[in-house]
């Protein structure tokens, strides 16, 4: 049997109940206290059950079904907990995609259910029918389609389990609707194993002997670290292991906030728009330490360049990472949080002092070239790097960033300070543009306790725009910081640098953002000088509710340093 599996004792003895109970049944023994979806006629039957389910599970009607998925992502990626869809058929489930992809590349857990035209109708063209399992499968952990209501909680328990466990990532579970109204004898059990499936690999001590051999030998060592800190909870194991050894490290896109930004030993980002010193370095270490990071191509420039001179260790929970784009010396698979434990134990102390001090002479090239340019400017427009800096000093770093796909998240990421782990949101892998907005809700929601910034792009925010309906009706005060340069700024930056100005089907004549967000009840104010700047994002942040601030920003500023596409880490440009 296909959901053949490893469950827990049933919780509850047998119930004779519908399918569409049992699937609110199931989420409540999932402790499942949140819903995002959009309701349809596929799915109308669980939304009937889920009327008498309003006192243990929220649902969160969003205005797209793109943005429920969002939201379940920033929910996800806010508490560590399984994000949850509903959606109904056709062009419900269709329009789930884009998050799913979205969730699959950056390994967000989601469950994601949907309406199916009954059995009797599957491949017969009716009304909305999609053949939504074979669209998903390419970007999903797992899918699978109901048929029997008798099928529904060991699918669900399957799904939660798959979800969650060892790299996480979205499932699709696709319930036709006679299966919704069928009756069954309802009981839960867990998931806890599925035949073949090692969501974690055993830990090989001889490889963390090896690495810890090579890393104790290392005269320049670098460390990379990626989301897989902050996914496997391995936030405290990996400040042990690098204040224990000395090494800098630098943070992918998605890794930002595992480790505090002020932390001595924490040199910046890596990549494109990554800082100079971890990109030019990474071509001088002679060991190179990934941990739970996939050597992105963002990350890496040319592959035929990258790191040459250097071992290479590489702690992953994915055996499919291992080799996939670099070659690896060492791996050590299993998940970082018990591998680091290992490793911090067999390796020695060190400072690392005048490696260290490479990456300050490198820091002090690109303050005066390009930082202090974009955070201290006396003359034109404001700069998104000011926007970025005054939001620093007012939150002291404690607050939840969401941001967007462009030039604006690329600052935001550099300049942002994190204190708290968890602390950043944003599309990484697949790029995103929409994300941010119902990303923010959903961090909300999720973090109430925590205040959450979304920063957009005038070009982002009008792609999920809707979704300020659901923050008004959801009354959750999401901060929402649009830097506005009436462009798609980062498309025009590269027609600008290589493609000889010619901005074709860049610019934009936007709306009246400000009146928008009032027409939706949500206060708003919009800002030209930089001198109104600083009282503005207070304004905002004092505002007890959600709210709206615009800022126009220069309109043909670009982002420094960069690494032209093709190009080695080591050719990273300042201008």
């Amino acid at each position: 049997m296909y959901l053949e599996a490893t469950l827990t004792p049933p919780i509850q003895a047998k119930l004779k109940t519908t399918g569409a109970d049992a699937v609110l049944r199931s989420l409540v023994e999932e402790d499942v206290d949140l819903i995002f979806g959009y309701p349809g006629g596929a799915i109308m039957p669980v939304y009937d059950a889920l009327y008498h389910y309003q006192d243990r599970v929220r649902h969160v009607m969003t205005r797209h079904e793109q943005g429920a998925i969002h939201a379940a992502q920033g929910y996800a990626r806010a508490t560590g907990k399984v994000g949850v869809v509903l959606a109904t058929s056709g062009p419900g489930a269709t329009n789930l995609i884009t998050g799913i992809a979205d969730a699959m590349i950056d390994s967000t857990p989601l469950v994601c259910i949907t309406g199916q035209v009954g059995s009797h109708l599957l491949g017969s063209d009716a009304f909305q029918e999609t053949d939504i399992i074979s669209i998903s499968m390419p970007a999903t952990k797992w899918n699978y389609q109901v048929t029997k209501a008798e099928d529904l909680p060991a699918a669900l328990a399957r799904a939660f389990f798959i979800a969650k466990s060892g790299r996480p990532g979205p499932v699709l579970i696709d319930i036709t609707k006679d299966a919704q109204f069928a009756s069954l004898d309802f009981e839960y059990r867990k998931c806890e194993q599925i035949r073949s499936y090692k969501p974690v690999p055993e830990i090989d001590l001889n490889q963390v002997r090896k690495a810890a051999a090579l890393i104790n030998s290392a005269k320049k060592p670098f460390v990379l670290f990626g989301q897989g800190v902050i996914l496997g909870n391995a936030e405290e194991e990996f400040r042990a292991f690098i204040e224990k050894t000395g090494i800098p490290a630098a943070w992918t896109l998605l890794g930002l906030s595992a480790l505090s930004t002020d932390h001595p030993l924490n040199v910046g980002m890596l990549g494109m728009h990554g800082n100079y010193g971890p990109n030019v370095l990474t071509n001088e270490c002679d060991v190179l330490i990934a941990i739970g990071m996939r050597f992105d191509d963002r990350v890496t420039g040319n592959l035929a360049t990258y790191a040459k001179q250097a071992k290479i260790i590489h702690l992953d929970i994915d055996p499919s990472e291992i080799n996939k784009n670099v070659k690896i010396d060492i791996p050590v698979l299993g998940n970082c949080k018990e591998t680091l434990t290992e490793l911090t134990e067999a390796v020695e102390f060190n400072s690392h002092s005048a490696w260290r001090s490479k990456f300050k002479e490198y820091d002090k090239v690109e303050a005066e070239k390009v930082i202090y340019k974009e955070l201290q400017p006396t003359t034109g427009p404001i700069s998104m790097a000011e926007v970025i800096n005054q939001i620093n000093q007012t939150t002291q770093g404690d607050a939840i960033l969401v941001t967007d796909v462009g030039q604006h998240q690329m600052i935001a990421c550099r300049y942002t300070k994190f204190i708290k782990s968890k602390s950043n949101i944003t599309s990484g892998g697949l790029g995103t543009m929409g994300f941010c907005l119902p990303a923010a809700l959903g961090a909300k929601l999720g973090a109430p306790e925590r205040e959450v910034i979304a920063v957009i792009g005038d070009g982002g925010f009008q792609m999920t725009i809707q979704e300020l309906g659901t923050i008004f009706q959801t009354q959750a005060a999401v901060k929402i910081v649009i830097l506005n340069n009436s462009f798609l700024g980062m498309v025009r930056q590269w027609q600008q640098l290589f493609f000889d100005k010619r901005y074709s089907s860049t610019e934009m004549v936007n709306p009246d953002f400000v009146a928008i967000a009032k027409g939706y009840r949500i206060e708003a104010k919009s800002v030209t000088e930089r001198e109104e700047l600083e009282s503005a994002v207070k304004e905002m942040l004092r505002h007890d509710g959600s709210y709206l601030l615009e800022v126009h920003v220069g309109k043909e500023d670009n982002v420094f340093p960069m690494i032209p596409t093709g190009a080695s880490v080591s050719d990273i440009r300042l201008d």
